[in-house]
């Protein structure tokens, strides 16, 4: 705005024609969301993911066979699968995004005090407008960006933004090293002391705090841990699936030639239905080998998790983000609010030989905080003084009235000090309230007493505490207005108060088992870097042994060449004095050494970090915009949140690898009995309705069973894991292996067992089916405990989710083989070759509980 125009504007402001125009020439006053992705859009990208589209080849290829043999029992199933995990991942995503948007919801309707027509009115926040002259007060959030043209021992919170707590205001620019001019007042920022006027100049988008938001919503190309391992599963299935089908169609194409007289004829079309059938056996191997169940186990693995990771105060937006806390190996952590309570108290009170009804007398009449209920309201430090008078059980508004004020000196960035006057039991005080190191100067003290206090300064200092002196002297019963010098003040020192903004409790233990599970945890914060320090050694991120080289302020940061902040980016520890764009860079240096990065913030400030992480972490008491450029929410602000988190994430990484082993073994021995069964001339003895009843039906079982499983706390035992390992481990590979050449072994001794005895008949081939199907329903049980050496039985019946699923894949196979007839090429079995059948198969589970007892007798201590 002109000078003109704002000394126009002063004495009565806009008028509602006026405010129309600068709404139509400026916009309204609100921060634009961030763009939504339209919902077909959103549901397309759920076929981006990697097994999906291995998936999706399948079905291509199965449904030109089933066009050319009339059958479209399996291409259905095959495409009822891809339905049925992208439409579940969709829901639970759009679900999650309902509740975000309950949980930021912005009122924009929230009243603020303008100066229109010449008389103060309230409007909703959103028709506030540029050139509007708006009325700041004790509480108040400004509204928009303004120039300020009154400012009365004015200090705003300027922590959403700057990450700086408070700021003194002036209507004049002062090189105060603020990060903004002193004359401006910004959006979203709170009102802790003094009043004020200002003219606004920007609103909405145009804000500094727009702006942020505009850069805390650019498109960034993070890939998570969990794509880039199914990325390389979908790529490997691929490779294997491709090659034994080529080998396949090679071996049994040319095996062909050499061995039947077919090939010496002139009877071409014969040719050619050879060829076709041996190509249709080379797909239907790729079918086989691609795991349909895969990919709805892990949607449902993420889902799952992302319910109950709200009820543990977690709120995910994106699927993925449930696993990836899982690979975290650096937390960058804001500190305020996040670390501490962002309360200030008095943490100790020394008031040696003072009159204790005098100093409290002072520090109820010398201050203009407010308590409401338990909430102080304007100067925090003032409200921190205020909530100990209510914790010792004093009534300050009870002696602010019975001592009433004759004389006031706000306080001042310049003198660093309050005075006031005030009649106590019919005798006048003056009462002195400000920095220990000026108070001091005011009093009169001994060398011995002045030491003494610099001694214990030093000590409050040291620990990040803020403190204040308290002074007073008796006046003439007549003196309503003192002039002070420190030469003839005289007064007497009544104490001096340490305030701290205390940790939250669970952090120092949280902290403890992220070091423990191979974590590193950095504070990075606009505080200072004693407090900082301070900070870090309360929650054990920080010791004596620490390298000076672990701290650094924003600004040496910024300084440091983009060789040396990579290498110095590793050894950080504290970050003080920090910028958003501080925050950003050391996000982005760390992803570049390779690590996985956490970031957690509650202010504006944080929010291009927090859109730049692997995972953002907000707070549910933060700002919209770092919500909104957040991947969680942490509910209830508890870094012991991010603990259970990182729990949750490792948990269901191990649950991924038990289905992943549970359902390669099923398509390993279903591949080799196709694969075996041509090679032995036989027709394929399991028919495509049994084979979706195995691969698709009783592994979308399984992947609700294994996703369910509950969090194991040992997994915060373990080192996070390279984000270069691949998901099939070299132990899971072996098992996989083993275990379904087993099957595959003890199924195809079978046939031949079958095949020797004559015609094989419906019957044995519906207890071959049921084989297959128990050898998988015992096998549960060594997936579930794939990773341990615990027992399948330990918390069993916690798992009501693998019981049920049990229950369900029994009762399901004996309906099949019961009633399913034709449709399933079964008939009804009796109780006694049921018997025999889970007997003769139980030895899966049990071979695998003599391992793990093993296991567990070669580590134990």
């Amino acid at each position: 705005m002109e000078k003109e125009s704002i000394t126009e504007n002063v004495r009565r402001g806009l008028s509602s024609a006026q405010a129309e125009e600068s709404r139509r020439a400026h916009g309204e006053n609100v921060l634009t969301p961030p763009k939504r992705t339209p919902l077909w859009k959103l549901y397309l990208e759920k076929y981006n993911d990697p097994i999906i589209k291995v998936l999706l080849v399948a079905a291509a290829v199965s449904l030109a066979l089933a066009i050319i043999e009339n059958e479209f029992v399996e291409v259905i199933g095959i495409f009822l699968a891809i339905f049925l995990a992208t439409t579940i991942g969709f829901y639970f995503e759009r679900d999650a995004a309902k509740k975000f948007d309950v949980l930021t919801a912005i009122g924009e309707e929230s009243p603020v005090k303008v100066l229109r027509d010449g008389k103060v009115q309230e409007v909703g926040r959103r028709e506030v407008v540029v050139g509007d002259v708006v009325l700041l007060g004790v509480g108040d959030e400004v509204p928009a960006d303004g120039t300020l043209f009154e400012a009365t021992d004015l200090q705003i919170d300027e922590s959403a933004l700057t990450g700086e707590p408070i700021i003194s205001k002036f209507t004049d620019v002062r090189n105060d090293g603020a990060t903004y001019p002193s004359n401006m007042a910004l959006r979203s920022t709170m009102v802790m002391n003094g009043s004020g006027r200002m003219v606004v100049t920007a609103v909405g988008d145009a804000t500094e705090i727009g702006k942020v938001a505009r850069k805390s919503t650019e498109m960034t190309s993070v890939k998570t841990p969990l794509n880039m391992q199914l990325d390389r599963l979908a790529k490997l299935i691929s490779k294997v699936g491709t090659g034994v089908a080529v080998a396949a169609f090679v071996i049994f194409l040319g095996h062909d030639i050499m061995t039947n007289s077919l090939w010496h004829t002139d009877d071409y079309l014969r040719m050619a239905e050879t060829v076709l059938r041996y190509f249709m056996v080379s797909v239907t191997l790729i079918v086989m080998a691609v795991p349909e169940g895969l990919p709805m186990a892990v949607t449902l693995a993420l889902a799952l998790n992302m319910r109950r990771m709200l009820k543990s105060n977690n709120l995910v937006r994106k699927l993925h983000a449930c696993e990836t806390m899982g690979a975290v190996t650096v937390i960058c952590t804001d500190k305020t609010g996040t670390l501490t309570q962002n309360k200030m108290q008095v943490q100790e009170m020394w008031a040696e030989g003072a009159d204790a009804g005098l100093l409290r007398a002072a520090i109820a009449a010398n201050s203009t905080a407010e308590l409401d209920g338990d909430k102080p309201i304007g100067n925090p430090t003032e409200g921190a003084l205020l909530l100990w008078m209510h914790r010792e059980g004093h009534d300050y508004r009870r002696l602010r009235s019975e001592n009433g004020v004759v004389w006031q000196l706000p306080f001042s960035t310049e003198r660093k000090y309050m005075a006031t006057i005030a009649e106590v039991q019919g005798r006048r005080y003056l009462f002195m309230k400000g920095a220990p190191e000026i108070v001091a100067r005011y009093c009169d003290m001994g060398e011995a007493d002045r030491a003494a206090l610099r001694e214990r300064l030093l000590g409050y200092q040291n620990k990040a505490m803020r403190t204040l002196a308290f002074a007073c002297k008796p006046l003439g019963a007549s003196v309503d207005k003192v002039e002070l010098s420190p030469a003839d003040a005289h007064l007497a020192l009544q104490g001096v108060a340490a305030i701290s903004d205390p940790l939250r409790t669970e952090v120092p233990d949280a902290v403890r088992q992220c070091r423990k599970a191979g974590i590193d945890v950095k504070i990075v914060t606009g505080d200072t870097s004693a407090t900082a320090i301070e900070i870090a050694r309360q929650i054990g991120a920080w010791d004596d042994a620490t390298p000076a080289e672990a701290q650094i302020t924003g600004p040496e940061f910024e300084a440091l060449g983009d060789d040396e902040a990579y290498e110095r980016a590793h050894v950080l520890r504290v970050m003080s004095r920090a910028r958003p764009t501080d925050k950003q860079r050391l996000v982005n240096l760390l992803q570049k050494r390779g690590e996985v990065v956490a970031v957690t913030g509650d202010g504006t400030n944080d929010a291009p970090a927090l859109n730049h992480a692997h995972v953002g972490l907000s707070l549910g008491s933060g700002t919209s915009v770092a919500k909104n450029a957040s991947d969680m929410t942490l509910i209830d602000d508890s870094f012991g949140s991010i603990v259970r988190a990182v729990e949750w994430g490792r948990s269901l990484y191990k649950n991924i690898q038990r289905f992943i082993f549970f359902q390669l073994v099923v398509n390993v021995t279903a591949l080799l009995l196709v694969l075996g069964g041509s090679i032995a001339g036989t027709e394929l003895p399991l028919t495509i309705t049994q084979i979706l009843w195995v691969n698709l039906i009783m592994d979308t079982f399984a992947a609700m069973a294994l996703a369910s499983l509950p969090p194991s706390h040992e997994v915060m035992d373990e080192k996070p894991r390279k984000q270069s390992d691949f998901i099939i481990n070299p132990h899971m590979a072996w098992a996989i292996c083993s275990v379904g050449i087993l099957f595959f072994a003890a199924l195809l001794g079978m046939l031949v067992w079958f095949n020797g005895r004559g015609e094989v008949t419906v019957g044995q081939l519906t207890v071959f089916f049921t084989v297959f199907v128990m050898l998988q329903w015992w096998n549960l049980f060594n997936a579930k405990s794939l990773g341990s050496s615990h027992s399948a039985f330990h918390g069993f019946f916690e798992d009501k989710g693998l019981m049920i699923v049990l229950l369900i894949i029994l009762v399901g196979q004996w309906v099949i083989v019961t009633y399913g007839g034709r449709m399933f090429r079964t008939e009804p079995l009796t109780a006694e070759t049921w018997g025999w059948i889970i007997l003769c198969t139980s030895p899966v589970m049990i071979i695998g509980e003599l391992m793990r007892a093993v296991s567990r007798l070669k580590h134990r201590p």
